[in-house]
């Protein structure tokens, strides 16, 4: 029996489409538009694109005051 060697390379894209962004972040494309603050980048004329780096900040600085509770600390409070 014959061995062949199958060598894939998948290369995560750092730009999004405005589609790609919003699934992104877990946000339908028309509450996307309306609420997110990061500005897309023209990388092409009249093609904008959104970095995910700018889109994983966005979404760190709304976990900004919020504590995460431990199951000891939730069972504690009751």
């Amino acid at each position: 029996m014959a061995n062949a060697s199958l060598n894939i390379v998948v290369v995560d894209k750092r730009m999004l489409k405005q589609s790609e962004a919003a699934t992104y972040t877990g946000l339908i494309s028309k509450t996307f538009k309306a609420i997110c603050p990061v500005r897309p980048i023209e990388m092409r004329p009249g093609v904008l694109s959104w970095d995910k780096r700018d889109l994983d900040k966005w979404i760190d600085s709304k976990k900004q005051g919020f504590e995460t509770s431990s199951r000891d600390d939730i069972l504690g409070k009751l």
